[in-house]
């Protein structure tokens, strides 16, 4: 099991509890994941932390100075 963390632009898009999947983006050095359709991205990761999950959960929305945080948990 694997949690990650996403940076949502905008509040309300996604909620506690919504079952969401994502999208691989590639970097030459790293990867990045983004919550479809274009909801929420994550950090970049170095290419031996790749994820091989594709469908997850959102475990809870964070808001704070620098803007709103998606928690999601994928098996």
């Amino acid at each position: 099991m694997r949690e990650m963390e996403f940076k949502m632009e905008r509040p309300g898009l996604l909620k506690a509890g919504d079952h969401v999947t994502v999208t691989e983006g590639v970097l030459p050095s790293n990867y990045y994941y983004t919550i479809d359709p274009s909801l929420a991205m994550s950090g970049n990761f170095p290419f031996r932390e790749r994820m091989l999950e594709r469908e997850g959960e959102v475990i809870e929305v964070l808001e704070n100075e620098r803007g709103f945080y998606v928690k999601a948990r994928f098996s």
